[in-house]
């Protein structure tokens, strides 16, 4: 394989449960793949170094670098690699798009670099450069506790997406951090988890704290419930069909930047292993 793609998320919910001792939150989500990529392109070099190329806005050692850094301590490989990334995921939006290119680097050289790591070892890693990356490394649309890397399996309805993007980067930091977070929410089981009362806690406060975002969501409430993804600022709605949501960015004012996609129960890199491994 030459191209590795590196698929975009959506939280569908998420919940926060409270604050553990070590500074984390407790979370609950829905996570569901999307069909919308980036995709990535990596060459082995024998020399040991790991640089990347494209996507200039990123810094010199985005998580691509970290992960291909961390599976080469990890592994104790000599190899080397040069990573050209093709961007097309915002960043800062909360869909994950850095997660997914750190996942995607490390699924694709612990082949190339026949390193031999399973995907729980891989998510294991993974979880150090952050806590979206698991999700990404297992391949599943899937149940989220913990940060968000305890993850069930889900087989979610076959579902189309208008995502929505104001061009503003949020801090995840910022929203974790600030005060007027709900911390409270009550724990609900995986029966109910597409029924009740399911939002995004973060919202509120990334609407308060970004008046983008705010705006952005009641733009796309027009046509629809919209919700925000993770900690922002990208907002979403289900549609009917693609060209359902195709019809709403025909009338996408142009300090706004959306796609559609249709919600992928597997990654496009996602292989079968036994329990255990």
């Amino acid at each position: 394989m030459t191209s590795w793609p590196a698929p975009a998320k959506l939280n569908l919910f998420l919940h926060v449960l409270g604050r553990r001792p070590d500074g984390r939150h407790e979370l609950q989500t829905l996570f569901q793949l999307l069909d919308y990529c980036d995709t990535l392109e990596l060459t082995v070099t024998n020399d040991g170094t790991i640089c990347r190329r494209g996507a200039e806005a990123l810094p010199e050692d985005d998580l691509t670098v970290q992960a291909a850094r961390c599976l080469q301590q990890a592994s104790g490989t000599r190899l080397g690699a040069e990573i050209f990334l093709d961007k097309r995921i915002p960043v800062g939006a909360g869909l994950g798009g850095g997660s997914s290119d750190a996942a995607t680097t490390l699924i694709a050289l612990n082949q190339l670099w026949d390193t031999g790591l399973s995907r729980t070892r891989l998510a294991a890693l993974g979880l150090t450069l952050g806590a979206d990356v698991p999700v990404f490394v297992h391949g599943r649309s899937a149940w989220g506790e913990g940060v968000g890397e305890q993850l069930t399996p889900v087989d979610l309805p076959p579902r189309c997406y208008c995502v929505i993007w104001p061009q503003v980067a949020v801090s995840t930091a910022a929203i974790f951090g600030a005060a007027e977070l709900t911390r409270t929410t009550p724990r609900i089981r995986i029966p109910t988890l597409l029924t009740g009362d399911l939002r995004n806690d973060l919202e509120p406060v990334a609407s308060q704290k970004y008046p983008e975002v705010a705006k952005c969501l009641a733009w796309l409430d027009r046509f629809g419930k919209a919700r925000m993804t993770g900690s922002g600022s990208a907002a979403f709605l289900t549609v009917a069909d693609m060209g359902a949501g195709q019809a709403i960015l025909d009338q996408l004012p142009p300090w706004y930047i959306g796609f559609v996609a249709r919600g992928i129960a597997r990654h496009p890199l996602y292989v079968e292993e036994p329990d255990g491994v």
